[in-house]
């Protein structure tokens, strides 16, 4: 088991990714997002995640984040395993969701196929955390999260995708409130 990508002191800032798996797109649609968005805000409130910048993508999360209460590890495996449920129960009961029957089958077969869950897998594994030791790493990463939406093609700016901190630092209205660098 590599020990390079761990949470190590969690007085310290990470920047995170975790992916859903195959990557498959399942944030095209807001209402799966907006799961996320509140776990992001339940987290914030009870568990003392500090969210300093985000971005959800099509397939995947990026996050700059710290603790002020849990371990970062915790509250990241917890917020995983709950949006992992209330995203499938929502795939399962949206009458509009067209690919319903093919992400729910390669959900339930990566979940089959990997021993440390019981039948049902969302998202990958791993968060890829990175300790940013110096406010280089730091506005390089918080760069990097903001721009991912504009080299996608989605949008212009960074501030005009909405599920992004880029708005908060743009010092716009935001659809969630983090803490600013």
């Amino acid at each position: 088991m590599s020990t390079k990508y761990k949470f190590r002191d969690d007085t310290k800032l990470y920047f995170i990714s975790f992916s859903v798996i195959e990557w498959i797109d399942v944030f095209i649609r807001n209402e799966y997002k907006d799961i996320l968005i509140k776990s992001f805000e339940h987290c914030t409130k009870e568990k003392g995640l500090e969210v300093y910048a985000y971005c959800i993508m099509t397939s995947h999360v990026h996050m700059i984040i710290g603790t002020n209460k849990n371990k970062l590890e915790h509250i990241i495996r917890d917020l995983k395993a709950h949006t992992s449920t209330a995203i499938r129960k929502a795939i399962e009961e949206n009458p509009t969701e067209s690919r319903r029957e093919w992400m729910l089958q390669m959900m339930y077969t990566a979940g089959k196929n990997n021993p440390k869950n019981y039948d049902f897998q969302f998202w990958k594994q791993d968060n890829h955390p990175i300790e940013l030791m110096t406010n280089e790493m730091l506005f390089q990463k918080l760069n990097y999260i903001h721009e991912n939406p504009v080299k996608a093609g989605f949008v212009r700016e960074p501030h005009e995708w909405i599920y992004s901190s880029a708005g908060n630092y743009a010092e716009m209205d935001s659809i969630f409130k983090v803490f600013l660098i």
